[in-house]
């Protein structure tokens, strides 16, 4: 089949290319490699990764955060037979996002270092497939109105939010004909965990996530369901819907991802393997959706289905979650930033897994009552925040 029946190259870019998400979507590349034109990527630390992945998918544009391999990656850029571009600043990888012949951002950085990029791409009226839900937890009515105002789509990645929006086609994506939405969660690691054990819970059992590959900062907010507290926010957000129509149902296949409910009582549910690349395709693809090489479910040999409801006293995150959501103003970013950084302080074996909770609690405490209102603002209170925290 020639390349004018399938259609046109997609110009994409991958910020956080090295990461779970970004590697997984340079797999699509590769499954489809006369349908994406890769513009730019890019990392954190990762230079050896980074490195290959130019040699291969040869992007126009590259930066890396860390200073040292930022260096290396410069110098080892002038070595290659063809040229790219290693950008030096954030503002230069701003600028890079308004370029007329990019479509697609796939925004898969952790945490909110997504903020300004998002915005960026959204005013620049681009596609953006979000991964990083952060972005939305801390700025959800900002990039909502950015998108609105300057014609830029959010598009989620989330496996959840992903299945969320394709149950919604059942209501032609009119909210108002739901009566509720439900987002699974496989339970994480410690479902049937004992809550008396929690405080000895290390680092390493924590990453251990039993049915999705992940990156270690939503491996640890999967163990303590703050990742499914974090989405129900996202979901606020993404499709209009009020909190106490969103549900948390824990299903340990992770088979179904999320279902919706219409207000005359049919539910939709929308089902598939727990493979991030089918969620990252239906972003890369959209509107269209292409047959994919990716493993296909088999009902008959996954047997039964087990559904559950979350336990709040257990995974006190999810109930705080929801409440911080509630509240809204700035509670969700400030509930996020704690978190961020007592995520890391936990994998650096600096805290316990119960910790957490206690110092989001905290650091909610310490800030209530503080409201950010533009995209400035956030960033300034979200960095605040951190400072605090680390303190």
């Amino acid at each position: 089949m020639s390349l004018t029946q399938k259609g046109t190259v997609k110009q994409l870019c991958i910020l956080g290319s090295t990461g779970s998400i970004g590697t997984q979507a340079l797999d699509i590349v590769s499954a489809f490699p006369d349908r994406f034109d890769v513009l730019g990527l890019t990392a954190g630390a990762k230079l050896s990764v980074l490195q290959d992945q130019i040699i291969r998918y040869h992007p126009k544009w590259v930066m890396i955060q860390e200073p040292t391999a930022k260096k290396h990656l410069q110098e080892w850029a002038k070595t290659l037979p063809f040229h790219v571009d290693v950008l030096d600043t954030e503002a230069e990888l701003l600028e890079n996002l308004s370029q007329p012949a990019l479509e697609l951002v796939i925004m898969a950085i952790v945490g909110t270092a997504a903020l300004l990029p998002t915005a960026a791409a959204l005013k620049a009226g681009k596609t953006v497939g979000m991964a990083s839900k952060e972005v939305l937890v801390a700025a959800g009515d900002i990039m909502m109105n950015l998108s609105i105002n300057h014609g830029g789509k959010l598009i989620p990645i989330d496996s959840e939010h992903a299945a969320l929006q394709q149950c919604m086609t059942s209501v032609n994506g009119d909210v108002t004909q739901l009566s509720r939405m439900t987002l699974t969660a496989s339970g994480g690691p410690f479902r049937n965990r004992a809550a008396g054990t929690f405080a000895s819970i290390t680092p390493q059992e924590a990453l251990k996530h039993p049915k999705w590959n992940m990156g270690p900062k939503i491996s640890i907010d999967s163990a303590t369901l703050m990742n499914k507290g974090l989405e129900v926010i996202e979901a606020h957000y993404l499709f209009a819907m009020p909190y106490d129509k969103i549900e948390v149902i824990v299903h340990p296949e992770s088979i179904v991802h999320a279902m919706t409910e219409s207000i005359d009582g049919n539910i939709i549910a929308h089902l598939g393997p727990p493979d991030m690349r089918l969620p990252i395709q239906y972003v890369m693809t959209y509107p269209k959706k292409w047959e994919a090489p990716w493993p296909r479910l088999s009902l008959a040999q996954i047997g039964s289905l087990h559904f559950e409801e979350p336990d709040f006293a257990k995974f006190p995150l999810l109930a705080l979650a929801y409440a911080c959501g509630r509240l809204g103003g700035s509670a969700p970013l400030i509930m996020n930033a704690a978190n961020e950084v007592l995520v890391g302080q936990f994998l650096a074996g600096r805290i316990g897994f119960l910790d957490i909770h206690r110092g989001i609690e905290r650091t909610l405490s310490q800030f209530a009552g503080r409201q950010a209102t533009s995209l400035s603002e956030t960033v300034d209170l979200d960095n605040e925040v951190k400072i605090y925290v680390h303190q």
